[in-house]
């Protein structure tokens, strides 16, 4: 058997990843606030956009600042200034520009837009939904709105009604190549690939080089059986974004099924020594070694991905291409200087005071001093404005390590509720039913968390059986034996 990461995991968030930027243009004219601009208006909100889309930040704001004086109560103006600050990075004031947006224009569809997209990063694809929906209300036939709430559908786990949205957008705008795209995601979920390729190439987003519609065109190849060729797209991805652990773990995969077992070893090896190798990836390397014959290799990496399973946080590893203060930090860390750690990360604060990923830095930092108080407040600063999985991993953790059991598992259980195709939660809030004996809560969240494919990762499935044994249940004590017993490889199986 070969071991497959689920192409729902790896296409968890594809939809929302790859359709950030591909906005059309506005569908409607600029409106005016209290204190008409005119025509100068819309001209320097236009020339504003120009700036901010070739990354001329400093003379966008100028041009805002123009434009503020001649209609500050605008809506157009309050979402171009919270454009401005998302794409400089000031997440928290964006917040703010945001709001004073809807403050001027409760029913401005683009705004709320807007504003939908932050509740999605923030609080999951779940809360967001009620936002797309106002936003349509608001205008029914918008394609970036369509298009959005198709995408965050789609990660909520709804395929029909994303299904249904897409066609809305197809219709509404023909020949708007997000539609295709979103329906070759939801086919490749669906496990339909033929028909998922044949709406990838439809869409066009591949060979114009969207990182996560590479990323689809790469799963199809792999379960195509075109190995190589998913290589070849898998090693651009990583060279383009080195920290994505699905990216690498996907070309250790091709690489794999390549039969290319020397170059896996030699590519992966070291990295599956590190403290924050998944299970996946450490058998993947273990059966290498095993086909090269090096079974001493191998053991020890079996061993460690049936350990039971982990939930708490480690310390990554450096990495060529991370943004230089990433790795300060954690070059600090990983050379127990966690006061040089702290310096590092409050000097980011100082220059980039509205930065949600600056934020969550320092959180890291300040982890690593061993002081919980200063890391949760900063991660739940963070999170006002962006709460990826690994934030609230680090948070639960803590509040767990540091005495406070009750808000991790709220805060566990919301990430389950907001993201519901994320296995990784899954299995962490089912380690946690477990632990309290609530075995019948345990069996639903893993099952959920098999059925969006994540069976590849032993330490899951070893928690079902025991879910299944502590429960009595000798019918399904016996197919999840079989099925660990089919993941672990024959030959490393006592010996």
């Amino acid at each position: 058997m070969t071991f497959r990461p689920s192409v729902l995991a790896a296409l968890s968030a594809v939809l929302a990843l790859a359709l950030a930027g591909c906005s059309q243009a506005p569908a409607h004219p600029p409106r005016r606030g209290i204190g008409e601009g005119g025509a100068a208006f819309t001209r320097l909100l236009a020339e504003a956009e120009s700036a901010m889309a070739k990354g001329a930040l400093a003379d966008a704001g100028r041009k805002l600042n123009e434009a503020r004086s001649l209609a500050p109560e605008s809506p157009d103006l309050w979402l171009a200034i919270a454009r401005l600050r998302l794409r400089g990075g000031e997440h928290l004031t964006a917040l703010e520009a945001a709001d004073r947006a809807l403050a001027f224009g409760p029913d401005y569809a683009p705004a709320l837009r807007l504003r939908a997209l932050m509740v999605r990063d923030a609080h999951g694809a779940a809360d967001s939904l009620v936002w797309f929906e106002t936003a349509r209300r608001a205008v029914a036939d918008d394609p970036d709105t369509l298009a959005d709430y198709a995408a965050t559908l789609g990660d909520a786990g709804e395929a029909r009604a994303s299904l249904k949205a897409a066609r809305a957008l197809a219709e509404a705008a023909p020949e708007d190549t997000r539609a295709p795209y979103i329906q070759a995601v939801l086919a490749a979920r669906g496990g339909q690939f033929t028909i998922a390729r044949s709406l990838l190439g439809k869409s066009g987003m591949a060979a114009r080089g969207v990182p996560a519609a590479l990323l689809l065109d790469a799963i199809i190849s792999l379960e195509e059986g075109n190995a190589d060729s998913a290589a070849a797209i898998l090693e651009a991805l990583v060279a383009r974004q080195p920290a994505n652990a699905r990216f690498r773990e996907l070309l250790a995969r091709a690489i794999f099924e390549g039969g290319r077992d020397a170059e896996l070893v030699r590519r992966f090896g070291a990295e599956a020594s590190l403290p924050e190798a998944s299970p996946y990836l450490l058998m993947l390397v273990a059966r290498a070694y095993e086909r090269l014959g090096d079974r001493a290799a191998a053991a020890p990496l079996l061993a460690r991905a049936y350990a039971p399973f982990r939930a708490s946080p480690v310390l990554l590893a450096l990495r060529d291409g991370l943004p230089p203060p990433t790795n300060a930090i954690r070059r600090a860390l990983w050379n127990d200087n966690a006061a040089g750690a702290r310096a590092e990360a409050s000097a980011l604060r100082t220059r980039f005071p509205a930065s949600a990923d600056v934020a969550a830095l320092a959180g890291d930092a300040s982890l690593g001093a061993a002081d919980p108080r200063s890391a949760l407040t900063v991660y739940a600063l963070a999170s006002e404005a962006r709460r990826p999985w690994p934030l609230t991993r680090k948070a639960v953790w803590t509040f767990a390590r540091y005495g406070n059991p009750a808000a991790a598992e709220m805060l566990l259980t919301r990430q389950v509720a907001g993201e519901t195709e994320n296995a990784s939660a899954l299995a962490m809030l089912a380690e946690w039913q477990a632990a309290r004996g609530d075995l019948r809560r345990t069996a639903l969240l893993l099952d959920h968390a098999l059925d969006i494919g994540a069976g590849h990762d032993p330490a899951l499935l070893d928690l079902r059986l025991r879910a299944a044994r502590g429960a009595g249940d000798t019918a399904e004590e016996g197919r999840f034996a079989a099925l660990l017993a089919e993941v672990r490889p024959r030959s490393l199986v006592g010996r």
